[in-house]
C-alpha cells in the first residue's frame, strides 16, 4: 500500500474517530467509534465548550464542561487515530507511543484545565488539553525514535 493511502487513513482518523476504520473496511469498529464519539461529545458538551473557547469565553467553557465525560475523549480520539494508522499498514514496533503519550497528556490537560494557568493565561478545557496532547505526541515521537534506533543497533550488533 502506498504512503499516500496510509496517510489518508490517518487523516480521516484525525477528522473523526471511526472514519479511518470505515476507510480500512473495519465497519463494526468504525461505527462503534463513531457512536462512542457522539456519546462522549454529547455528554461532555464538547461542541458548546469548543464554541465558548473559540469566542474566548474560557470561564463559560469551564462551567459548561462535564469533566468525567470529557476525560474519555483524548483516549477515544487517539485510539481512533492509532487504530486507523495501524490498520492502514503501519506496523512498526513502538508506533503506538506518540498516540498513547498524546492521550495520556491530553487527559492530564483536561484534569488541570480549570485551574492551571500558563504564562498567566487560563486555557480551559479545549486549549490546554490540545497543548498537552501535542507535547505528548512530540514526547512519544522522541521515545519512539530512541527505541527504534536502539533496536536497529541491537540488530546490527547481532543481539
Amino acid at each position: 500500500m502506498d504512503t499516500h493511502k496510509k496517510i489518508e487513513k490517518l487523516l480521516w482518523g484525525i477528522a473523526l474517530p471511526g472514519f479511518g476504520q470505515l476507510l480500512n473496511g473495519k465497519y463494526i469498529k468504525g461505527i462503534t467509534l463513531i457512536l462512542l464519539e457522539f456519546i462522549v461529545n454529547t455528554k461532555a458538551h464538547l461542541n458548546l465548550i469548543i464554541l465558548y473557547s473559540f469566542k474566548g469565553q474560557i470561564v463559560r467553557s469551564i462551567e459548561a464542561t462535564d469533566y468525567p465525560w470529557l476525560m474519555f475523549y483524548p483516549c477515544l480520539y487517539m485510539f481512533g487515530m492509532w487504530d486507523a494508522y495501524k490498520d492502514g499498514g503501519h506496523t512498526t514496533p513502538y508506533a503506538y507511543l506518540p498516540f498513547a503519550m498524546g492521550a495520556f497528556w491530553g487527559t492530564v490537560g483536561i484534569i488541570y484545565s480549570a485551574d492551571l494557568k500558563l504564562f498567566g493565561i487560563l486555557f480551559g478545557p479545549v486549549w490546554l488539553p490540545m497543548l498537552f496532547a501535542f507535547l505528548g505526541i512530540a514526547t512519544g515521537i522522541v521515545i519512539y525514535k530512541l527505541l527504534r534506533k536502539s533496536k536497529v543497533k541491537e540488530v546490527r550488533e547481532g543481539l
